[in-house]
């Protein structure tokens, strides 16, 4: 079985999220459950090692998909959130981490050298993401508490604009240059992740705001769970120009599972062949090279195609791309050995 880490997830806010309304987010994901995508159980039998776990405040009210007789639809922005309730949110969503890692369920890894020993011990091997900073002040102070606590990545915004910077909407077709790019404060966000540690995530970000972190960071570019927008033009996935200076920097894009992200349609279709992420992937490849391609499933965070169907099915995913002619080198490469590559060197243990 080929292990596999992933570059993102939500499965701490389905667990929160079940949380507030009587579940038990540790006896969820340690035993196992029927929802979702991601628990102890079904992560194994996938051979799931570990990833990248976002703590992440939803936005209330969110619009759904209206699309018109072409398909084509646009979300506006969610509204920004007010700090404190977020912050809130956050601290659960890292106190479940907690209480995963004190029931065995998995570790939390502030290193690569927590991978590996939790890979060793077959252990989960967690690390703490931040989608949208909504919790962190301009100031950052919160920021060194969260990086205490684990915090070893982070996405100055989330499909919404933060006081770091300007996020894109869902849109189909569009292009991710929608709005501005990072603030004042985003800058000083960014600096201060390279001087920590800390690796930061452009998922989500304005193509202006790609450009800014590119200029300012000393890191590989991350973009943990976007696709090719030359294949399915919706604003989340980078365009050539992109991908280009995610390759010249050494950097990493994880190929989302969702499907409106790899249909030429943009449709939400769970019948969505692997081949569609087949395709993707050949596409990263060619333009960022096999040494900067992982994935970033978002399990937990949206609809994926039915033959991946949880993290169960993730070998079906890895049968398809040996089918497609990756050997086991190549194999290793995507689907865990890239992305340790990149968070070594956004970490400061090894040059990129």
């Amino acid at each position: 079985m080929q292990e596999v880490f992933d570059g993102h997830n939500d499965v701490l806010y389905r667990l929160w999220n079940n949380a507030t309304k009587g579940g038990d987010p540790v006896a969820e994901f340690v035993e196992g459950t029927q929802q979702g995508h991601i628990d102890m159980p079904r992560a194994r039998k996938g051979g799931l090692a570990g990833g990248l776990c976002a703590i992440y405040v939803t936005s209330p009210n969110m619009q759904d998909e209206v699309r018109d007789e072409n398909g084509h639809y646009a979300i506006p922005l969610s509204q920004p959130l007010e700090r404190s309730p977020s912050l809130d949110i956050a601290v659960d969503m890292a106190s479940i981490a907690f209480r995963i890692e004190s029931a065995g369920g998995w570790k939390i890894c502030r290193s690569s050298a927590d991978i590996d020993a939790a890979e060793a011990e077959c252990k989960f091997a967690a690390v703490l993401h931040m989608e949208g900073c909504e919790a962190i002040d301009a100031e950052l102070a919160a920021l060194d508490v969260f990086y205490s606590a684990g915090l070893r990545s982070l996405g100055p915004v989330w499909s919404r604009n933060t006081v770091f910077g300007h996020g894109v909407p869902f849109a189909f077709p569009s292009s991710p240059d929608t709005g501005p790019g990072l603030t004042e404060a985003g800058k000083r966000l960014v600096t201060e992740c390279n001087r920590i540690g800390i690796a930061v995530d452009l998922a989500h970000i304005t193509e202006k705001g790609f450009w800014d972190v590119a200029r300012l960071s000393d890191q590989p570019l991350i973009v943990s769970h976007s696709n090719a927008h030359a294949i399915t033009p919706i604003s989340r996935n980078l365009t050539d120009k992109q991908l280009a200076a995610v390759r010249e920097s050494n950097g990493l894009v994880g190929l989302n599972f969702a499907v409106t992200m790899l249909r030429e349609d943009g449709l939400k279709r769970v019948d969505t062949p692997l081949s569609d992420m087949i395709r993707h992937i050949d596409y990263l490849v060619e333009h960022v090279g096999i040494d900067g391609v992982g994935l970033g499933s978002d399990f937990d965070g949206t609809t994926v195609p039915a033959e991946i169907g949880d993290v169960a099915g993730l070998q079906n995913l890895v049968a398809a791309l040996r089918d497609a002619g990756y050997g086991d080198t190549d194999l290793a490469k995507i689907c865990h050995d890239n992305w340790l590559r990149v968070l070594r060197s956004a970490w400061h243990e090894a040059a990129a």
